[in-house]
């Protein structure tokens, strides 16, 4: 079991905050807060759990508030939840079978599953259940008994028959005693000091999928709600559709079917019927008004008002493209070596944020085509101008052009354009722009040679004009570097350099250069997954099996090139960097650093040269998601970095925005330094790109000096001798390359 430090806030409703760790200042999430999987309520006020994160709700006040992995939770994928108003305690259940238990002193993260060394089954937290200072968590070896107060767990039983394990569905405490129910019966037994054995449990004959308890038992299969008490249970005399969630309060039982919810007195009787007409997961009474959470839209009122913090319309995400204030999320991917659309995918297109909201296209809801959607882009002079690529295997495979129309915050479909009418070829993978805003995207398996293929966008005659690479590949996303287009090539070890004079329509002139093992590509290699061109002119290609660099780019593709991996030293060892890793993603940021997605291994964030790690970001010490992340892109004018993983996305305030010649905004931090409290560096950014620093005490003598690159410069407090600086006043001196700019600055050292 490991707590948190964290930043407590108190917010009106569980009198418990919303918590943040230190270190997760710099972080925000872009997760979606749609789903709503189960919520709770007290004096008006509304907890609800999503599937990455918890929010709350003032039904008075209209605030809500949201709490995920970027400001306290420690993890995604949230699976059962429950909050006690009575001692202000939230649980929350993952899918890993961990916990996170929410107080007004802070998250507490439970690890410590109980199992038993035979169980190797499911560990997701099914359901929670509070009562009192106790809570039952039902999991697929059975149920175990957590205490609120000591936050650990106690009793356990295994529901263990010999020959396999009984997944307990949900659990509910009443009257100290548990009821379970499994995909066979309803098992009950006080908790007691015989609790543990699952030969004394009693067991009810029923096929039930939910229950709830207050004064008495509610439980339900898919079409029948029943109440009571064991042996004497009544039924509600109507058949429902598909029951998603039954919950009893102290005057009403409420049914949550299919796309609508049911108010029933504690008798039976009906009360009211409110048709959501749409998926419901949960329902629940507040202020005498049913609240209801759905799949799709948050929380909705009796009115179908909807409630939720703004985000895109599911986590499932792929790509990303960046422009001002705007976002495109892409949400297909593949599987099989970059062959196959991912599967099961939800045909979900793609998402967009104005710069205020988010938006979800209305032609991908309820649409009967099939999208893997691997790609979406923006046109650099007219953003409202969409394309996206369908990368399936069916009807409706190719590219497809909408508008953005504002006024209805909403996307009109323009022209569909079928590339192939037998499926298994021609696939489009993804787009960029040139420098003239002419589109150009890739094609996989052209029908014919199963080549990789470049399309280019003819404005013209509004289609796409192939040009075969004649490389028996995949394709990847491609990008415009330095006049040429640059593609890697999954399934086959290689990576093309396209120069087509930049003549859209005339492949007379072009010409294709072919990187493989003798250009010294990893000789293990099956292909290339990523590339991005830097500051210095270099191309940086990412594979299945490492990093290489091919210097010089376009002025060396032309002549005999040879790219190289980044070799390191370690323990006086030289090592090649990321060797046999699949690299993913690679992002250049500003100041010519590196942001390297290594598949497993999360994001690594390199010096200019790749030498050094400056950090490294994975789901155990940072809020990813993932550490499988799809896409990383800079916002140069803000300096965040966006990482995209197939559960969501996640944001970090990096230290470097536009960077030049001349000095914008310097900002010194943390300062003063206070050793007792902080023992880290002293950063300081808004430098120019070439920045010559001198640090002196306040006698004038010279203490540090550096030559700082990339906008930004990290001071460990240590002198010319490697000794830390006394406590007292330091200056910072600046000057940036050619001597035209000067700034200062002051740090205070406190020993």
């Amino acid at each position: 079991m490991m707590k948190k430090n964290i930043l407590v806030f108190l917010l009106l409703f569980l009198y418990f905050s919303v918590f943040s760790q230190s270190t997760n200042s710099k972080w925000s999430d872009l997760f979606s807060y749609n789903n709503v999987l189960a919520f709770k309520e007290k004096d008006g006020k509304i907890i609800a759990a999503t599937e990455n994160g918890v929010f709350y709700y003032n039904t008075i006040s209209g605030e809500i508030t949201k709490l995920s992995k970027a400001n306290g939770l420690h993890e995604v994928k949230i699976s059962a939840f429950d909050y006690d108003a009575a001692t202000n305690t939230a649980i929350i259940g993952y899918k890993s079978g961990n916990l996170d238990v929410v107080t007004a002193d802070g998250v507490t993260y439970v690890v410590d599953i109980p199992l038993s060394q035979s169980y190797t089954g499911s560990k997701t937290i099914n359901n929670i259940s509070i009562n009192g200072d106790k809570a039952v968590i039902s999991v697929g070896y059975g149920v175990s008994i957590f205490n609120i107060t000591k936050k650990e767990f106690g009793d356990t039983c295994f529901f263990f028959n010999g020959t396999s394990y009984e997944k307990v569905l949900e659990a509910t405490i009443k009257d100290n005693t548990v009821y379970a129910i499994t995909e066979k019966s309803l098992k009950y037994h006080p908790i007691d000091v015989n609790f543990s054995v699952y030969s004394n449990w009693n067991s009810a004959a029923g096929n039930y999928t939910q229950i709830d308890s207050k004064a008495t038992l509610v439980l339900s299969n898919n079409n029948t709600v029943y109440y009571g008490n064991v042996g004497s249970l009544s039924s509600i005399p109507q058949s429902f559709t598909k029951i998603k969630d039954i919950k009893i309060t102290d005057s009403q039982i409420i049914v949550a079917d299919q796309t609508k919810v049911y108010a029933y007195t504690l008798t039976g009787t009906l009360q009211k019927t409110i048709d959501i007409a749409e998926e419901v997961n949960t329902a629940f009474v507040v202020n005498n008004q049913i609240y209801t959470g759905t799949k799709l839209s948050g929380i909705y009122d009796e009115s179908k008002n909807s409630y939720k913090p703004d985000g895109p319309y599911s986590n499932i995400s792929y790509k990303i493209q960046i422009q001002e204030d705007k976002l495109w999320v892409s949400t297909g991917g593949r599987e099989g070596r970059y062959n196959s659309p991912i599967s099961p995918r939800p045909d979900l297109g793609f998402y967009f944020y104005d710069g205020r909201q988010w938006v979800y296209p209305s032609y991908f809801i309820n649409n009967p085509t099939v999208f893997n959607t691997l790609d979406v882009i923006a046109s650099p002079i007219n953003y409202k101008e969409v394309f996206i690529a369908n990368y399936n295997q069916t009807t409706g495979q190719g590219i497809y052009k909408f508008t953005y129309n504002e006024s209805k915050k909403d996307f009109d479909f323009v022209k569909y354009y079928s590339l192939s009418t037998n499926f298994s070829y021609n696939r489009p993978v993804g787009f960029t722009y040139d420098d003239q805003n002419n589109l150009i995207g890739s094609m996989a398996f052209t029908i014919g040679t199963v080549a990789s293929s470049l399309l280019f966008y003819d404005k013209n005659t509004d289609g796409f004009l192939v040009k075969d690479l004649n490389v028996v590949a995949a394709a990847q996303k491609p990008i415009f570097f330095d006049g040429y287009i640059w593609l890697p090539t999954p399934r086959q070890n290689y990576f093309v350099a396209f120069d087509y004079n930049k003549t859209i329509g005339n492949f007379s002139d072009d010409k294709i250069f072919l990187l493989d093992a003798k250009s010294g590509l990893p000789d293990s290699g099956a292909g290339t997954l990523s590339t991005a061109g830097d500051k210095s002119g270099d191309i940086w290609i990412g594979s299945d099996k490492g990093l290489r660099i091919l210097s010089g780019g376009s002025s060396a593709i032309e002549k005999t090139p040879k790219v190289e991996p980044i070799v390191i030293t370690q323990n006086g060892i030289p090592e090649e960097l990321f060797k046999d890793l699949p690299i993913l993603q690679i992002e250049v940021d500003s100041g010519n650093q590196k942001w390297v997605s290594v598949e497993g291994g999360g994001v690594f964030y390199l010096s200019s040269n790749g030498e050094n790690t400056i950090s490294h970001f994975t789901k155990v010490n940072s809020p990813l998601p993932s550490d499988v992340v799809t896409d990383i892109k800079v916002d140069p004018k803000t300096g965040k970095v966006y990482f995209v993983t197939f559960d969501g996305i996640v944001v970090y305030q990096g230290d470097v925005i536009n960077v030049s010649s001349d000095f914008s905004e310097i900002k010194v931090y943390p300062n003063p330094v206070v050793t007792s409290q902080y023992r880290g560096n002293v950063k300081i950014t808004g430098l120019a790109e070439k920045t010559n620093i001198r640090i002196t005490d306040a006698a004038g003598n010279v203490v540090h000096q550096a030559v700082a690159r990339g906008g930004y410069y990290e001071w460990n407090l240590n002198n010319q001798k490697g000794i830390r600086v006394a406590s007292g006043i330091y200056f910072v001196l600046m000057t940036n390359e050619d001597g035209t700019d000067k700034a200062t600055a002051k740090i205070a050292v406190v020993n």
